[in-house]
């Protein structure tokens, strides 16, 4: 029997998690365990583990610069934006579409279907 409690809901996707590590990477950091401490992470996520919630909390946070300890974006090479982009594409890969598309309509834009 597992000591402590559990993680609640579904594991992240190895898209998911991959992102989170060209991300972290990208904001200087070797890997989760290195980035455990500055960002808060529990043992269970500095080892890589997360929740599907957990790990997109932590993908707008280092999106968006909240999360400590995260450079400016301007600071990073090209290699890393596109190691960055290629993960985005990735992971919009894996989403349905009707799903996006009602993503970007709740967002503001015109989605139609294609003919």
């Amino acid at each position: 029997m597992a000591a402590g409690p559990r993680a609640a809901g579904p594991p992240a996707s190895a898209k998911q998690v991959s992102y989170l590590l060209v991300l972290l990477e990208k904001a200087g950091y070797a890997g989760f365990r290195e980035a455990r401490m500055p960002l808060g992470l529990t043992q269970r996520q500095g080892n890589g583990k997360f929740t599907v919630a957990e790990a997109s909390a932590l993908i707008d946070r280092l999106v968006t610069g909240e999360a400590p300890g995260v450079d400016d974006v301007a600071q990073h090479s090209a290699a890393q934006d596109e190691a960055v982009l290629l993960a985005q594409a990735t992971v919009l890969r894996g989403i349905p579409a009707q799903l996006m598309a009602d993503e970007l309509a709740r967002r503001g834009w015109t989605v139609a279907a294609p003919e």
